[in-house]
């Protein structure tokens, strides 16, 4: 029954337009808040690159977790070149999510297990400490591996 008022009221004009109306500020507002938990924020402060990387990219559709686990499925891409690593994330999930450009000397490497997975931590930012998970098949596509063979 109430399935069938609301198909009723998204079938008007007038009621797409308030969905509409509803939705963007609300997209717009989530994507502000997982920015703003994750880190990314932050990072964009001091990071905050104005294009895309150049050059071919090295990963990308993997899932990475930020601080306090922000999940990231899919949306960002990372690219590996010699002075740093970039991140940018999908068009759609833009908003306050600005492209990052963070040098290798403000990244720290180290791993870790979580239920029975070997993730390798990047410690972004010398004086932020955002920490950013991803896996070590992710890591080996970027380079990571190769500039911190021994941990």
């Amino acid at each position: 029954m109430r399935g069938s008022a609301i198909n009723a009221i998204l079938s008007t004009p007038r009621g797409l337009t308030i969905l509409a109306v509803l939705f963007v500020p609300l997209w717009c507002a989530t994507c502000f808040y997982v920015s703003w938990v994750s880190g990314w924020l932050v990072l964009a402060r001091r990071f905050r690159t104005q294009s895309e990387a150049p050059g071919e990219v090295r990963t990308t559709g993997s899932i990475l977790f930020m601080r306090f686990w922000s999940h990231y499925g899919s949306v960002v891409r990372l690219i590996g070149q010699q002075d740093a690593m970039y991140a940018s994330v999908f068009f759609l999930f833009r908003i306050g999510h600005p492209p990052l450009r963070i040098p290798w000397d403000e990244i720290r490497f180290d791993r870790t297990r979580f239920f029975f997975r070997t993730y390798c931590v990047l410690t972004l930012g010398n004086e932020e400490k955002i920490p950013m998970r991803i896996s070590v098949r992710m890591a080996r596509n970027l380079g990571i591996l190769d500039r911190y063979p021994a941990s």
